[in-house]
């Protein structure tokens, strides 16, 4: 399956479901994993990995 296809179906199922509360906490939780992936090889990942 591609991501595309996965991220379709996640939103169908929260709007399937009257689920939509969930859409920030997946934003919030999806914004945090770029930040660590971007700042993995940076001299800001010390200060960002003391935040967790």
């Amino acid at each position: 399956m591609s991501k595309a296809r996965v991220l379709t179906e996640l939103w169908e199922l929260m709007r399937h479901n009257k689920k939509y509360w969930l859409a920030p906490i997946l934003i919030v939780l999806g914004l945090l994993g770029v930040l660590l992936v971007m700042a993995q090889g940076s001299a800001v990942a010390p200060f960002i990995y003391t935040l967790f």
